[in-house]
């Protein structure tokens, strides 16, 4: 039996927009006039009215972290107490009363940012998260992931002390000689390796709700790292529990893994295993190499090529040293493994695209579709190579919701006048899809949608932030459709209602096309299909 959905508003990709579309077996069998679809349905079909309402194909967020998500779900959620510190510590110590630690657990929040702070103008410290516990563990996580606090139960857990050596790519806080209880980057890890690991039915289970959330914000596939989710994990967990969520028939957002390797050793022995880009299903498919080349903006560890303006002493921190990355890279594109590198600050950009251009000089005439994700501070010259080498973005437009009010004070106005210029890329010939990074933001579409198309804060209270490189409606939704399908090498079976695609698709409560971009982030998500059956409404 096929469905014939009539009377609505379809964005099939393309424009005009149509009225209706047909369903069989969980693909598209077309796209046309109420009269074309009624004309069609044969008696066994069902006719399905849309009411006006308007539909597309279902939003892939294109780099985010799926099982971050899930465990984020199950912390405390300090984005929404991170008005003031106090009101930061005052959620976590309510949520500890809520779901005290079990034996040898911690207390874990995320989504804490000191730039929102109205009480104090700085980072948490390990004595802020003593008002927490002093007993047990505490670890509070920056909203960005970059950046983490820990109270003096866990520094003392974890024997760090003055003399405790500063990681590569990373750096342990320290404030009159003493660990201040913050960590960055991959200092991180030495807190993450202490955490309690989960088992793989606690890993399901996180997947599941963070697929529920996904599907409630019009999502029906997303490219996600999720294999230092957890650094005492190991990778084959992580793959084993989306395969029996996809054979038990709980996985309700197509996965496309983003597979995360900071090292040529370990890396090879995921190729080794038989793992490489493509490998999988239509609902699990190993998808690039994913690393971090530097830190985050708002953390100052993103790697400038000058000093930060509004804290000279740093320029931020590189990951990898330049033959590192050459390595890994070159090793990942001989090997047929497309690649997409962390890359916010334009001295990480700079290695970045060097390692690139090395990689496919040396072997070149592969279509990998190597990409950058965030590419957030640029330089004119730097756009340009990108485009020159037909590199692919993983932009999140809703980055500019806060960044906005940063960027220009964190990197300096002659920086800020050529960053976050993904219309500018796209103009010159790169493909750029749209996501956002959650767990650093919700996984709202619709409010990437609004920041890609008014350049605004969503509360539009600041200016627009380089009004040329705004997208138009179109663009936004290509970029969170076609151009997320382009950057898995799906564009062929998903990302448009058209015959033979996937039928995946997003009913809207109103058209994005007619109301006011301000607006648009408050459209309703009425409901969500995967190949053809309803996940959500």
């Amino acid at each position: 039996m096929r469905q014939i959905y009539y009377n609505g508003t379809v964005y099939t990709g393309e424009l005009p927009l149509l009225e209706a579309f047909a369903v069989e077996d969980g693909r598209f069998l077309f796209a046309g006039t109420n009269e074309q679809a009624k004309e069609a349905a044969g008696s066994e079909d069902e006719l399905i009215d849309l009411q006006g309402n308007f539909v597309c194909s279902g939003f892939n967020d294109s780099h985010m972290h799926l099982l971050g998500y899930g465990n984020l779900l199950r912390s405390a959620n300090l984005s929404e107490h991170t008005k003031s510190l106090s009101d930061m510590i005052a959620c976590l110590k309510e949520f500890s009363m809520a779901h005290p630690p079990k034996e040898g657990g911690w207390i874990i929040g995320r989504g804490w940012n000191q730039d929102y702070f109205d009480d104090v103008n700085r980072m948490p410290d390990r004595y802020d998260l003593d008002q927490v516990s002093k007993t047990v563990p505490v670890c509070a996580v920056r909203a960005c992931g970059h950046c983490l606090v820990v109270n003096s139960r866990a520094i003392e857990l974890l024997g760090i002390t003055a003399d405790t050596p500063q990681p590569d790519g990373g750096e342990i806080g320290l404030m009159d000689k003493t660990p201040d209880g913050r960590f960055f980057d991959n200092a991180m890890d030495l807190v993450n390796k202490a955490l309690p690991a989960p088992d793989k039915d606690e890993i399901k289970e996180m997947l599941i709700q963070a697929c529920h959330a996904l599907n409630a914000y019009g999502v029906t596939s997303c490219q996600s790292d999720d294999f230092v989710a957890f650094k005492n994990v190991p990778w084959q967990m992580v793959i084993e529990a989306y395969k029996e969520l996809e054979a038990e028939g709980k996985l309700t957002v197509r996965v496309n893994e983003q597979s995360h390797f900071t090292n040529v050793e370990s890396f090879s022995a995921f190729l080794e295993a038989g793992y490489k880009t493509g490998v999988g299903s239509d609902m699990f498919k190993i998808g690039p190499l994913k690393a971090f080349g530097d830190g985050a903006l708002g953390a100052r560890t993103a790697y400038l090529s000058r000093p930060y303006e509004d804290e000279p002493s740093t320029h931020g921190l590189s990951l990898y040293t330049q033959e590192e990355l050459d390595s890994l890279i070159s090793f990942a594109h001989k090997n047929g493994m497309q690649a997409a590198i962390h890359t916010i600050g334009d001295a990480c950009l700079d290695q970045v695209l060097h390692a690139y251009e090395k990689a496919m000089t040396e072997d070149p005439g592969k279509d990998l579709r190597h990409g950058i994700v965030h590419c957030q501070i640029s330089r004119k010259d730097q756009l340009e190579k990108i485009c020159r080498l037909g590199l692919h973005v993983y932009a999140q437009s809703i980055f500019l919701d806060y960044d906005i009010h940063i960027v220009k004070e964190r990197v300096g106005e002659e920086l800020a006048s050529t960053s976050y210029s993904w219309k500018s890329l796209m103009e010159g010939g790169a493909t750029v899809s749209n996501g956002t990074d959650c767990p650093v933001e919700m996984p709202n579409a619709l409010a990437g949608i609004q920041c890609a198309v008014t350049r605004q804060n969503l509360d539009g209270t600041m200016p627009p932030y380089l009004p040329e490189q705004a997208f138009t409606v179109k663009e936004a939704l290509d970029s969170y459709t076609k151009a997320g399908a382009y950057a898995s090498f799906e564009e062929t079976s998903k990302g448009q209602i058209a015959p033979g695609m996937a039928a995946d698709f997003v009913v809207l409560g109103k058209n994005p096309f007619e109301v006011k971009p301000e607006t648009i982030r408050d459209i309703p998500v009425c409901a969500a299909y995967l190949a053809g059956k309803k996940v959500y409404g």
